[in-house]
């Protein structure tokens, strides 16, 4: 029921003498007064001053996501831009888009966590970790573009 459902309501009830004046100027004030209800709080893991983007622009956050993610491929290029790449991405975006710091803290706790699988089993990483990883990086890379969060599997949570 709208507010001119409630004042058309008020007035009957004044009208019929169900209402005395007074009780009626306290109603309509009260009606006409009542601040909006509060919005729903932000998500975990977000600042308390973030608020939602419009469903058209939410979008972007979600396409910088996936690209956080697939930059890890930038290591089969070039030597060490696996872990430049995704950590700029990160930090030059995560003030801008703060449901990007989960991405950055996932990617960069897969960095590390590989970092040190890698040293600890060299031949096992290459020979049978190593496919099965990559096909987990393209699933959280599809997600990330869905706008969810899913940490690799295997990862351990240096950041949080």
């Amino acid at each position: 029921m709208g507010t001119a459902d409630e004042l058309e309501k008020l007035h009957r009830l004044h009208a019929s003498g169900a209402l005395s004046d007074d009780e009626y100027t306290r109603a309509k004030d009260r009606l006409l007064n009542t601040p909006p209800p509060p919005s729903a709080p932000p998500p975990p893991n977000l600042p308390p001053s973030y608020t939602p983007p419009p469903a058209a622009a939410s979008l972007q956050p979600n396409q910088w996501a996936m690209l956080l993610h697939l930059s890890q491929f930038a290591g089969c290029v070039l030597p060490f831009a696996g872990f430049v790449v995704p950590l700029v991405i990160w930090q030059l975006k995560k003030a801008e888009l703060p449901q990007l710091d989960i991405h950055g803290k996932i990617v960069m706790n897969w960095i590390i966590s590989a970092l040190i699988y890698g040293v600890v089993c060299i031949p096992l990483c290459f020979i049978l970790i190593g496919f099965p990883l990559l096909i987990a990086l393209g699933v959280v890379a599809i997600k990330a573009n869905e706008g969810q969060t899913w940490p690799y599997p295997m990862s351990i949570a240096f950041l949080k």
